[in-house]
């Protein structure tokens, strides 16, 4: 495909989504679905313009998959505004790894038992799959930093911890394959990839968020330097923090999650300046943007929303190239009857099984688990992990059973949520606001004399 059709291709599908993406929202259609579909247009089955063959160019589509994986982790990082402390948190940190790691063991459990898989194949396909996506989620997360709603936090929160967990459980699959060191019995894997894995990638990504921002607040309200090219400084954390974590054996996507979500704590520290001498007021004696991004009371506030704003507008680009790839690559699969019948099973079963038995005692409503259970959209990271064996030696018949459950399970999410979103949330909040309603109703009613 040259140049100038890609040109042709990206531009008109930009400019369709900026001219109908409030028509979609509407809608029981995403984005993403459109993407699908042009980009299985543009594929072996349609003009033959696109043909990403999934065995033959493993290592692009892996890089590829990897930087629209950071830019989307370090989105919701930014999103998510409340402190670790919050109870709210609990329910993330048990979808992210009670239920995905119960995910990955039933699974491996029908990959193994019922495909006939081998052992660390099965596990292998597990570990692809159980991570639910950052990147395709974006209707079922939270808007802004300030949502509380249960839902779009746990949701949001599960896709940003687990697609960084499930790398272990990768490593597994490999290492009882023969392509990763798993050490004698296994220490290495548990020491090196899950302990450290995740404590080291936890900690470095929130020591660096938190580092850079305060040094920018700091900069910023008594220097007056360090303003603007918060692209450079958006671009450049998600680099850092990746890098280090890589460098140090530790697991680079939660070190990017966990800077966006250190970055998006940082607060203004004005005690030692006090108020400034000019008062709001005196805003207007400097260009809107540097006052404000200056100002001892606004300059963390204004570094946020300008990184999480071009940071979302490089999520949505990166949804645009993936969809559009993943579509293309459809061709190259054979769906038989076994993969239907897999499918069902893991939307329709272990899903909802996996999050019944993780979410065990919580408080949390009916509707908020039905729904959690079924908002478990596979994407980007599956995608990712899939090219990461390949690219460490997955051969023989089991890559094309991988790559065909893979492809086909992204393709069917892409599908079913898309479909399903918008009238199931919209659903959610009326059912939300009735229950708000009557609760008042009834609160008045007991005050009434």
């Amino acid at each position: 495909m040259t140049f100038p059709l890609w040109a042709l291709v990206i531009g008109a599908l930009l400019i369709t989504m900026a001219l109908a993406g409030s028509l979609l929202k509407r809608l029981p259609v995403s984005a993403s679905m459109l993407y699908l579909a042009a980009g299985f247009g543009l594929g072996a089955a349609g003009w033959g313009l696109l043909t990403p063959d999934p065995r033959q160019v493993p290592d692009i589509l892996e890089r590829v998959a990897e930087v629209a994986l950071l830019i989307s982790l370090f989105s919701v990082g930014l999103k998510l505004g409340l402190p670790l402390s919050s109870r709210q948190w609990r329910l993330p940190f048990r979808l992210a790894f009670a239920s995905m790691a119960l995910t990955v063991g039933l699974i491996a459990a029908v990959a193994f038992f019922l495909m006939g898989l081998p052992l660390g194949a099965a596990v292998l396909l597990g570990g692809i799959l159980a991570p639910t996506d950052p990147v395709l989620a974006s209707d079922v997360q939270v808007d802004e930093p300030g949502d509380r709603d249960l839902l779009r936090f746990s949701l949001t929160g599960e896709g940003g911890l687990n697609d960084g967990a499930a790398f272990p459980f990768v490593f597994l699959g490999l290492g009882l394959l023969g392509l990763h060191d798993l050490g004698a019995a296994g220490w290495r894997w548990l020491v090196i990839d899950v302990l450290w894995g995740l404590a080291g990638g936890l900690g470095i990504g929130a020591l660096l968020g938190t580092m850079i921002g305060k040094l920018v607040v700091y900069l910023r309200t008594h220097h007056q330097e360090a303003v603007g090219l918060d692209e450079f400084l958006a671009l450049g954390l998600v680099a850092l923090a990746y890098g280090v974590a890589q460098l140090a054996h530790a697991l680079g996507f939660l070190a990017v999650f966990a800077a966006g979500l250190a970055l998006q704590r940082v607060k203004e520290d004005s005690r030692s300046q006090g108020s400034p001498k000019e008062g709001p007021a005196g805003l207007q004696d400097k260009p809107a943007h540097l006052a404000v991004a200056t100002h001892p009371d606004l300059a963390g506030a204004y570094m946020r929303q300008a990184v999480r704003g071009f940071n979302e507008q490089l999520e949505r680009i990166a949804e645009l190239v993936i969809v559009l790839v993943v579509g293309a690559m459809l061709p190259y699969v054979r769906v038989e009857w076994a993969t239907l019948g897999f499918l069902l099973l893991l939307f329709g079963v272990l899903r909802p099984l996996s999050v019944w038995l993780g979410l065990l005692g919580a408080a949390v409503s009916r509707d908020q688990r039905l729904l959690i259970s079924w908002f478990g959209i596979r994407g980007i990271g599956s995608i990712y992990y899939l090219m990461f064996a390949l690219n460490h030696g997955l051969s023989g018949p089991v890559v094309d059973q991988a790559i065909t459950l893979t492809l086909t399970t992204v393709a069917v999410s892409i599908v079913i949520h898309g479909i399903s979103v918008t009238p199931l949330m919209n659903l959610y909040a009326r059912r939300k606001v009735g229950r708000r309603d009557r609760a008042a109703s009834g609160k008045h009613g007991d005050e009434a004399p």
